[in-house]
């Protein structure tokens, strides 16, 4: 008897050992195979499971990952007979990085299978079965990782709990199970959806995690209303919107999840017609909305109209806003001259500022507008999207060259705005305060180009949010760009410290002059870009023209009124030929990217990015536009330097450059993945593909200790 009860136990110990498989350490985590029976029973199925195990903060991801990753794989070895259902996927958590949005786990996970067993096994064998998995781990860099794992279970008549089953079974209540909704629907408007539902009991919070790749933007605001009919899940759409998405498929995570369950937690699948229709424009509920606003960055709705004040203050200072405010110091001093020989000094200074204020303002405003609604929409459009029209640029040109023929003095108007001493010159003399709110229009119109520090995050966040909260972000920036001038007014003693009226004010007028011309050269180079040479020569014509009209004009002026006529006849003809040149037959110019490719750098595309990164090469990125002033600037005196070359090469850096001088609708989306609307943007990729973003105005040093930390 003894005998036989030492065969026994050594069975008993040899089949324990059997079912319990050796983990296996990969780099960052530790890899099983395991079971939540101790055996197999022939003709029921069989739980199994891949367990990674995490080391801290590093994570692996969902069945959709998000903005990046890759989704954990399990490729089954099985013995013959046995079958491998799919992948049961426990509810994931949103892991924010940088500016985008993944989903997946951290921690011990259990990725469970169920395993059809054939009726016909005979029990007392031993079955192998072996598995390989695949995932890619992250954390601030992803390394590809996999195992070969095996698990060797007995067959017998009856099994038992093995020590794995209260991990199966805290993750089976973690998988969500098909959901039914009362009276759901979806609807989507542009760019942004809408679902609702009326849910049977209280709903605090609600996430949606989607079951289809590239159908709502990851890092985008989640927000939840109660409303009238129920509840509404607000979601921002990817752009382009797929053809093919015409359901919208996800999981839904309501008060925490099952892991919440006494307080109302619960997850579940959903699949819901998707119908085109109006989708209100709402603000973000602060308690219920998830993603940009509140995981994916620290960025808040506070912290956003801060960064929007101080950006607009120093927008003042860029190159491209320089030549329409020394236009509006000839304004300021032209007032207080007027005031100070009326008697009344300073009478009209502030009535001056705040209407540039307002101008500032409200352009600022009525352009935010308009890129919200082009991109709810559907268009894939970014801050300065208007500079990417030809006949925008060609309007500009013209403008601003009929403004420095006004300074040099070609002829004489009231603020820079009519040809014609009726209809708006008229109005102007009745209303001078005209000219300082559309001095303050021009003055956004033209500065749009630029991206000042903080600017950019705040933008990024706005053009994410409701209406309501990115018009005000907006508002906010025109509110820093005229404070300088508000002060100025409000403080006249500091014009009082300009010497005495006289000569000098009229030959700083002419000298003003100059700006503006130096500015037509660089819209010409900016619509070199976007148009032909033939096309571009037409524009040229124009000019020609509209200096021989401001020319006659200021004839007209002295008093020799037959040359009004001549003026007002050449005006026409200037008009079609400097527009004719921007019309869309006009052919094409080489392209940006052709010009991109230029020298050491390639023209940007997302799958060259990903090849090099994939390849263990750094990769910088610089998108940039030739309207950006700020990036003309930043790659004369910085990319282009010899010392920023030459670290480029030691360093085996590839350089890319995102021209979005045109528009393009891959790097609008590469730009929003950073939550920013507008150029210039230089992100460095490391070796792993890390990615880090630099300041928008560069300095030698900064570029060059970004590249020693690779």
């Amino acid at each position: 008897m003894i005998f036989l009860a030492r065969i026994l136990l050594a069975a008993a110990l040899a089949a324990a050992a059997a079912a319990t498989a050796q983990p296996v350490r990969v780099d960052n985590a530790e890899a099983e195979l395991v079971a939540a029976v101790d055996a197999i029973v022939p003709g029921q199925p069989l739980s199994v499971g891949l367990v990674i195990r995490h080391d801290p903060h590093w994570h692996t991801y969902w069945r959709v990952p998000g903005d990046s990753g890759l989704p954990t794989t399990i490729n089954w070895q099985l013995p013959a007979g046995f079958t491998a259902g799919p992948i049961e996927w426990p509810v994931p958590k949103r892991l924010p990085i940088g500016p985008l949005m993944n989903f997946g786990y951290e921690g011990e996970l259990l990725l469970p299978v169920q395993i059809s067993v054939p009726a016909e096994l005979a029990p007392g064998q031993t079955v192998t079965i072996k598995a390989r998995g695949d995932w890619l781990i992250c954390r601030e860099v992803c390394i590809p990782g996999g195992a070969d794992l095996q698990l060797a279970l007995p067959v017998r008549a009856a099994a038992a709990p093995s020590r794995f089953a209260p991990l199966f079974d805290s993750t089976r209540a973690q998988i969500p199970r098909p959901a039914t909704l009362q009276a759901a629907s979806a609807t989507i408007d542009g760019g942004r959806i809408r679902l609702a539902y009326k849910p049977a009991q209280p709903v605090r919070t609600l996430e949606f995690f989607p079951l289809d790749e590239s159908r709502i933007e990851p890092a985008a605001a989640q927000t939840l209303r109660v409303e009238a009919d129920g509840t509404a899940l607000y979601l921002t759409a990817a752009q382009p919107l797929a053809a093919e998405f015409t359901r919208l498929r996800g999981v839904l995570v309501a008060n925490g999840g099952p892991a919440a369950r006494d307080s109302g937690g619960w997850a579940g699948e959903i699949d819901v017609p998707l119908a085109a229709g109006v989708v209100p424009v709402v603000a973000a509920a602060p308690a219920a909305a998830i993603g940009a606003g509140e995981a994916a960055a620290p960025t808040s709705f506070w912290i956003a109209l801060v960064g929007a004040f101080v950006g607009g203050l120093i927008l003042n200072l860029m190159p491209c806003v320089f030549p329409v405010m020394s236009l509006k110091l000839v304004g300021l001093m032209q007032h207080e001259r007027a005031d100070a020989e009326a008697g009344h000094p300073h009478a009209s200074l502030r009535a001056h500022g705040l209407a540039f204020a307002a101008g500032v303002v409200l352009c600022f405003v009525l352009l935010a507008a308009l890129l919200i609604g082009l991109r709810a929409a559907g268009a894939q459009l970014g801050w300065g999207f208007q500079l990417q029209t030809p006949w925008v640029i060609a309007a500009l040109l013209l403008l601003f060259f009929v403004i420095g023929l006004n300074l040099i003095g070609a002829f004489e108007f009231v603020a820079g705005v009519a040809l014609a001493s009726g209809g708006p010159g008229r109005w102007m003399r009745s209303n001078p305060l005209g000219g300082s709110f559309a001095t303050g229009l021009l003055a956004v119109i033209v500065a749009s180009p630029c991206t000042a520090p903080f600017m950019g995050a705040a933008l990024g966040y706005a053009i994410t949010q409701p209406a309501p909260t990115a018009l005000s972000v907006f508002a906010m920036l025109g509110v820093g760009m005229a404070t300088p001038y508000l002060a100025l007014t409000w403080m006249p003693a500091l014009l009082q410290r300009l010497p005495r009226p006289g000569v000098w004010m009229l030959r700083f007028k002419q000298v003003m002059a100059f700006p503006m011309f130096a500015t037509c050269v660089w819209l010409v180079w900016v619509l070199a870009q976007q148009v032909g040479v033939d096309a571009l020569a037409l524009v040229l014509v124009g000019l020609v023209l509209a200096a021989f009209a401001a020319w006659a004009y200021g004839l007209a002026q002295a008093g020799s009124s037959a040359w009004r006529w001549v003026a007002l006849a050449a005006v026409p003809l200037a008009l079609y030929a400097v527009f004719a040149g921007t019309l869309p037959g006009s052919a094409p110019a080489p392209g940006e990217r052709a010009a991109a490719a230029a020298g050491d750098w390639q023209p940007w595309s997302r799958a060259t990015q990903e090849a090099q990164t994939a390849a263990g090469r750094p990769v910088f990125v610089d998108f940039t536009a030739a309207w950006c002033v700020t990036c003309q600037v930043n790659k004369r005196l910085v990319l282009s330097s010899d010392a920023v070359r030459e670290a480029f090469a030691r360093h085996g850096v590839t350089m890319l450059r995102a021209d979005w001088t045109n528009r393009d609708d891959e790097i609008t989306r590469e730009l929003a993945r950073f939550n920013r609307s507008g150029v210039p943007l230089y992100v460095l990729y490391d070796r792993r593909g890390a990615p880090r973003v630099l300041p928008e105005l560069l300095t030698e040093r900064t570029v060059l200790d970004a590249l020693e930390r690779l």
